[in-house]
């Protein structure tokens, strides 16, 4: 229910990302329920979601895919910036 990835700036281009708007968050921890697919790329932060089907570490340069229905836990260790999107 996340994917996370490394991409080039060729696929960043592709797909507009740097033309999606910018979420900025600082250091935290709470809940989050997916009721739509979101894209999003990461510019800034460390953060570890944490699902029932395990962690995922998610650092600056990184391309996470939260799948529709996924519920799960943001512990956010370093202040996030990402651009994100809803599919």
């Amino acid at each position: 229910m996340v994917e996370v990835r490394k991409i080039e700036e060729s696929e960043i281009t592709e797909k507009g990302i740097r033309n999606w708007p910018v979420w900025e968050k600082e250091v935290s921890r709470f809940p989050a329920t997916y009721e739509e697919e979101e894209w999003c790329y990461f510019l800034e932060g460390d953060v570890v979601i944490e699902t029932d089907s395990g962690n995922y570490n998610i650092q600056p340069g990184d391309f996470v895919v939260f799948r529709n229905g996924l519920s799960c836990t943001w512990d956010i260790r370093k202040p996030v910036r990402k651009h994100y999107n809803f599919i």
